[in-house]
């Protein structure tokens, strides 16, 4: 059998606009997943420097990953925060029937 190299995936280094905020967030939103929510914007704040963020919601590093992980509960107040330092907005619309 042949060994085939891999390397682990991270979406963090492959958003580098606006764009790629918010259709990877949006993408997240629609799963109806908590877990996959937080994760989402744990990787955008990574991805935009989670150390600068952390610093400008109050909230340890440490902490801020801990909760924006897969596993994570982040309370509304550090989404919000976190997605304020973002420049992302949070909107509500219809559901589609």
């Amino acid at each position: 059998m042949v060994k085939v190299p891999t390397t682990n995936f991270d979406p963090a280094e492959f958003i580098r606009d606006d764009d790629d905020i918010s259709t990877y967030l949006n993408d997240a939103f629609s799963s109806g997943d908590a877990s996959i929510i937080a994760a989402a914007i744990g990787t955008v704040a990574r991805a935009r420097g989670a150390s600068d963020i952390a610093r400008a919601t109050g909230i340890s590093r440490g902490s801020l990953y801990s909760a924006l992980s897969e596993g994570g509960n982040p309370t509304l107040r550090t989404i919000l925060g976190v997605l304020d330092q973002l420049g992302i907005e949070l909107a509500a619309k219809p559901k589609a029937a």
